[in-house]
Formats: structure tokens, sequence, C-alpha cells
């Protein structure tokens, strides 16, 4: 019987990719998984030929490359849009792991709007005046996000103080910005230009009401749970673990100066192991009625990174679903097992539609 052929869609610029770490531990998996696993950009395709320029990790890590036949199945890790990853992956040339999804945007409104979501959904709403008047008068404090960003860039903070507003953002290149407003109007105007100058391909903007997260005192702290498909099609939770951000920051993110901690370290520490226990499983129910939610609406998935919420009281909040999610952060808190199963378990599922498609011809 011959091995699966796995391609794995990625963004390349050369022999430059994307997540080159992550990369390499996907097609050494697949070695070690008994498939064959390569990467490729929309730009390797051969239609005339029907092959596929792939490259593999050598021993050495350098990589490798050779003309592979069309793949059984695809998993799509491509981060970049543009018209030639689009037109291919609107196409039915392949049969892929994972589903095109949506913008953060319209599945923030799809979940609002689900029964089984609604008591994790902070209130969220378009950016304009009026909204941004109605939701002060609210909350004291407030996240505006792109619709449509990632990384946890372009992200500002809103703390309504006695003598105004605090206001904290980080651009899109990281960048960050600190400054107090005196009054609404003033606020107003600052986000206007931030709105514009940060806008992603045209997208809206989203007012996210905010949460006390500092778990860790005078740091953002948030789960980032990663649940996947196994290797007979079902979900399944990973993992999880926490990210604590940088004193001052606005955010978790580890690239932005965050740290990786173990869900037990700061949850259990904060509320003790009886409720950290509940908080965990409350955790899993949400992993799960969320993937529900979104294979109800696009069609089978295989992965999907929960940034999770966990206030000082202890309440589940659901932050934002991430479709091509990382998997550092198991890596970071020194689970190193837990990391391995994680980059494996795509290879494992990919294998598992590829064998079923096999016995089906």
């Amino acid at each position: 019987m011959s091995k699966p052929l796995i391609g794995i869609m990625v963004y390349r610029n050369g022999l430059k990719f994307s997540e080159p770490g992550y990369f390499r531990e996907l097609t050494r998996a697949g070695a070690r998984l008994g498939a064959d696993a390569f990467l490729f950009s929309p730009a390797d395709v051969d239609l005339k030929r029907r092959q596929i320029r792939g490259f593999t990790a050598g021993p050495d890590g350098s990589w490798k490359s050779k003309l592979y036949a069309w793949p059984q199945v695809v998993i799509d890790r491509h981060r970049r849009p543009g018209d030639h990853y689009m037109k291919l992956r609107t196409s039915s040339l392949f049969r892929y792991a994972n589903n095109r999804f949506t913008n953060k945007w319209r599945i923030t409104r799809l979940f609002l709007k689900e029964p089984t979501l609604a008591r994790w959904m902070p209130e969220t709403v378009e950016y304009s005046g009026t909204n941004l008047n109605s939701m002060l008068e609210k909350h004291s404090l407030l996240y505006i996000k792109p619709g449509n960003g990632t990384g946890g860039s372009s992200i500002v903070r809103v703390n309504r103080l006695s003598s105004g507003y605090e206001v904290l953002g980080r651009s899109r290149r990281l960048t960050k910005s600190r400054t107090r407003l005196a009054t609404p109007v003033q606020l107003k105007r600052w986000l206007d230009v931030w709105t514009v100058k940060e806008r992603i391909h045209d997208g809206i903007f989203m007012i996210q009401q905010g949460l006390d997260l500092s778990l860790v005192e005078g740091r953002v702290t948030d789960a980032r749970l990663l649940i996947q498909k196994t290797d007979s099609g079902e979900w399944d939770v990973t993992g999880m673990g926490m990210r604590v951000g940088a004193p001052g920051s606005s955010t978790s993110n580890l690239h932005g100066g965050g740290k990786a901690a173990s869900f037990e370290s700061v949850v259990a520490r904060r509320f003790g192991a009886e409720k950290a226990a509940s908080i965990r499983q409350e955790c899993h129910d949400l992993a799960f009625a969320v993937v529900k939610v979104i294979e109800s609406q696009f069609g089978s998935m295989m992965e999907f990174g929960l940034d999770i919420g966990i206030d000082t009281e202890g309440r589940v909040w659901l932050i934002e679903v991430n479709p091509k999610p990382g998997r550092d952060l198991f890596k970071s808190i020194g689970n190193g097992s837990l990391y391995r199963t994680a980059v494996e378990r795509p290879i494992r599922y990919a294998m598992h539609l590829a064998n079923a498609q096999s016995a089906r011809t």
C-alpha cells in the first residue's frame, strides 16, 4: 500500500517560509508517521502536468525540493491573502483538510447570535461614533480591534478614568502608542485616525467590552486552548496554556513581550485547585460548542486555537478563534510531548482522510 500523499499549502518567498520551524516539524512528522508530506505554495502548482514542486526539511534543516504527484489531501496553512492563493483555494482542485473560514468580525457576529455561545461572548459592536459613546457609557474598559486582524496587532485599549481616558495601542509594526485624552470627542478623533491608519485591506474595526484579565497583578493574561481532529476524525482538546502579557501591555501575545505559563501555575494559584478544575472544564465545553457551531456553518474543519479570557472573578469569556493556530506555547512551557502531539495531529487527520478516500476507490 502506498504512503498517503499530503500537501501543505504555505506562503513561500524563495526558500523563506512563513513558519519555518513549524513547517520543518510538520514534514518530519509526516515521514515519522508513514506519509509523504510536503510544503508547496500556490505558485508551485503545475496544472497542465498535474504536478507540484514540493519542499521538505532535510536532516540538517535545509530545504529539499522535488516534483510530487497530486496530493490526496491538502492542509491549508497559507496566511497571506492574494489573488493567486484565493483562486486556488476557491477551486475544486484539491481536497482540503480544513474548509475556508471567515474573518473575526463575521465570526463574532455569528457567535453573538448563537444561543449556545452567548454566555461566553463579550459585548461587541462595529466601530462608529454612536457605538463608541454607547459602549463608553456601559463599560470602563474597551478594546478597539480590527475585524480581520491577527497576532494582536492594531489593537487599542481604552481605560475610562475619572480624569478622562487612558489609551494604549499597538500598531501593525508592534509599535506602542500611549496617550491620555480628556473628553469623548478627543478620544473619537484619536481613534478615527488610528482606525484609518491601521485598517487592514479595507476591513472594519470593532469595539469589544473590556475584561479584567489581570490574574497576575498588573498584567493581561489569557488562556490559549488548542482543539484538533484526531486520527479517527473526532474533536479532542489537545492542551491549554496561559499567556501572561508584558507589564503595561494591552495584550498577552508572546511576540509582543508576553510569557508562557502553565494553566495550573496561573489559574490554580489564583482560584485554588477545585475552582481551577471547574474553569478548565468550562473552557473545554466552550471549545466543543464553538467547533460545533463553526462546522454547522462552514463544513468540516481540522483545528482551532481559542483565546479564552478568565476574568478576576473566574468567569470564562471567548476572545478569539484562530483557524491556523500556533502551538509554540506548549514548547515554551516545557511540555515537549504535548507540542509533539499538537504537531502530529494535523498530519494524522490528513492521513485519516487520505486512507478513507483510498478505501472508497
